[in-house]
């Protein structure tokens, strides 16, 4: 195994003044070297991990690190810095750099030795040695953990030793807990996980462990990183008191810690502050919170200590609406497709069970069209459900779905399920705040909870709210039908600016959830599907358009995004807006405004037009499906057109080259997925 830091990757008079150029000025070095085989690309690829959440760290360390395709063989590259550079850590500037590439496929050995290296990183003996240490070839050697002359060195356990007790922490930990006195301590088991599962998740897992011994409690950690995870003994969770779950990525079977007094936070939290997480899961424990066991996104999580109640609300918003989209799609299409073979009588078609011809068409389209209309019964219900979930894990899915099918029942509509998730989600956080008894913690998430849970949520929305829920949503959609005319004009503008404003964010979702709430019936009106097509037609305008600018004016762009240009025309035409991202995060200030332009316009000319659709989703593959289907894409088009000009305008007025942009700028960034906003290991 070759060495993955030698004196040539080490720099004591690191001279760079921001992150950008502290990566730069080392990731030089790994290409000099040969273990970087793309500068640019490895660069964008750590700006895009760096994106993800700041890499500082307290105590003078900043640690920028990624995997990418970039990298021939796992490094390691070290500065230091006389002035400090920002990571964005709490305490102030680190002096203490570290660049940590992985290749895409970096074996396992590999990863074990920089998990060791991050936990060494904890350790204030080992970064109190390399802020003395007197040449490059010595801070090599005490990174790699070589033992020198005369002696072992005690200011650092060596990085290969301390990988095999990472490797093996849970394990010692547990057997060093069997071996304490009588008296039973206070016992904890934590997992931590970040996305790149390289440096953070063991940097929480050694805090942990270090901040557990101090308080005199037996904690044991299981770090999920890159290299895979050792389960826990189930005995050991089973004993356990307590759970901390310091995390940024889903924890990989979460339901194992179910029914247990826990903290959940961000991973920078497990090593910023582990002592408070201790102190915090030990007064749940005291008052007898419980929590349920499934593994919610940070999307989909309720929000971390100090977060505001705004941004809580998006979230589990968000939520709900992440988890219909996919029922909206399916079944809108089935339903368009129905349509489209049999007629809008097909709706009027007996089931299928009782009369279906292999050889009929029009029995084709009655089965697409009865499977797709059961399809969008669930839209109401898992909004509810979801939205539940994200606010008080997996024991608000009953109330949540319950509460959204009354919502459905009585004709409250989407209004309806948005309240019936957020009552379900409090009642549920309400209920397990009540100090119960440890000898029935354990029926709690599943029997206790969504029995009255569900009993509180249905008294609300059959008795109290629903019928003044129904009669908004009544008037909300008899508003929607009188619309016409400039009216309806500046709807499709408003439209259009919010589906290009934050390019399949909240705000995105926000007006594709109207529009497709507005065609989740058997029978829609003409007004919801005007509004439909004028969402769709303006959320293709934005990748489009940057395909279309970087074709025209191509020496505008960098060669990164001229090759996301190519993609962006098949992504446009989907109707995929996220297809846009690289060029908006890059650019934000050119491509944005000019992407809201384009699709108020586009948004605004397919209300005019009086162009309709039946199907929620398929951009130019359901053309068939659109009423003035020619019409329509003449206002993409245009919008397309329009929003191309301008940000070839925009870029052109700038003083520099497009290939002169911030060293390590994120110039491609993938595009997350427009419903589980799962994050990507950089």
């Amino acid at each position: 195994m070759s060495e993955m830091i030698t004196a040539d990757l080490v720099d004591l008079d690191l001279s760079a003044d921001t992150k950008e150029a502290a990566a730069r000025a080392l990731a030089e070095r790994m290409v000099a070297q040969g273990r970087v085989t793309d500068l640019e690309g490895f660069l964008a690829d750590v700006a895009a991990r760096e994106a993800q959440m700041p890499t500082g760290l307290d105590g003078g360390i900043g640690i920028p690190h990624c995997r990418s395709e970039y990298v021939t063989e796992p490094s390691l590259a070290f500065g230091r810095s006389a002035e400090g550079v920002d990571f964005g850590a709490p305490d102030g500037p680190a002096d203490l750099i570290f660049l940590i590439a992985a290749p895409a496929g970096a074996d396992d050995a590999h990863l074990t030795i920089l998990s060791a290296l991050a936990r060494q990183l904890m350790n204030a003996e080992f970064t109190s040695a390399l802020r003395s240490v007197g040449d490059a070839e010595s801070a090599a050697a005490l990174i790699r953990g070589d033992e020198p002359e005369g002696g072992t060195d005690s200011a650092a356990t060596p990085v290969a030793a301390s990988a095999g007790a990472a490797a093996g922490s849970s394990t010692a930990s547990t057997a060093a807990a069997d071996t304490g006195a009588d008296a039973q301590p206070f016992r904890i088991v934590a997992v931590t996980s970040c996305p790149t599962g390289i440096a953070h998740t063991y940097m929480a897992a050694e805090a942990l462990e270090n901040a557990g011994r101090d308080a005199g409690v037996e904690l044991v950690v299981e770090p999920q990183g890159s290299a895979g995870f050792t389960r826990l003994d189930p005995a050991v969770i089973a004993a356990a008191d307590a759970v901390i779950f310091a995390h940024d990525v889903p924890v990989r079977e979460k339901e194992r810690f179910a029914g247990k007094p826990t903290v959940d936070v961000g991973v920078k939290a497990g090593i910023n502050r582990p002592a408070e997480l201790i102190t915090e899961v030990r007064g749940k424990a005291e008052r007898g919170e419980v929590s349920g066991g499934s593994a919610p996104t940070p999307v989909e999580r309720g929000g971390e200590a100090g977060e505001g109640y705004g941004s809580m609300l998006r979230k589990w918003l968000m939520s709900g609406v992440s988890y219909m989209v996919p029922f909206v799609a399916a079944g809108g299409l089935l339903i368009a497709l129905g349509f489209a073979i049999g007629g809008y009588e097909i709706k009027s078609a007996p089931s299928v069970m009782d009369h279906f011809v292999w050889t009929q068409t029009d029995s084709w389209a009655a089965l697409m069209f009865q499977i797709g209309a059961v399809a969008f019964g669930f839209l109401v219900p898992v909004l509810a459900g979801y939205i539940a979930y994200g606010m008080a894990d997996r024991p608000g899915l009953v109330p949540g779905f319950v509460g959204g099918m009354i919502a459905s029942t009585i004709n409250a509509g989407f209004l309806g399920g948005l309240a019936a998730g957020l009552i379900a989600g409090g009642v549920v956080l309400a209920i397990q705040k009540v100090k119960i008894p440890k000898a029935v913690r354990g029926i709690m998430p599943v029997v206790v909870i969504p029995l009255i849970s569900t009993a509180i949520v249905g008294f609300l929305m059959f008795v109290v709210i629903g019928k003044p829920i129904a009669s908004a949503q009544k008037g909300m959609t008899d508003w929607l039908n009188g619309l016409s005319g400039s009216n309806a004009i500046l709807l499709g503008a408003l439209l259009g600016l919010m589906m290009c404003f934050d390019l399949g964010g909240p705000v995105n979702k926000v007006a594709y959830t109207f529009a497709t709430a507005g065609i989740a019936v058997s029978s829609p009106s003409d007004s919801a599907m005007k509004i439909m097509a004028a969402v769709m037609a303006a959320g293709m305008v934005p990748p489009l358009a940057m395909a279309l600018a970087t074709t025209v004016r191509g020496k505008l762009f960098t060669e990164t995004e001229r090759e996301n240009g190519k993609a962006a025309w098949v992504l446009g035409a989907s109707f995929i807006s996220e297809g846009a991202i690289p060029f908006a995060a890059a650019d934000p200030l050119r491509v944005i405004p000019s992407a809201m332009v384009g699709g108020a316009i586009t948004g605004s000319l397919s209300m005019a037009f009086g162009a309709t659709l039946r199907a929620p989703h398929g951009g130019i593959f359901v053309v068939p499906l659109i009423g003035h289907a020619f019409l329509y894409l003449i206002a993409i088009a245009v919008g397309m057109c329009v929003s191309a000009a301008l940000v070839v305008v925009l870029k052109g007025m700038r003083k520099s080259p497009a290939g002169s942009a911030a060293p390590g700028a994120p110039e491609d960034i993938s595009a997350p997925a427009a419903d589980t906003k799962q994050p990507v290991a950089a």
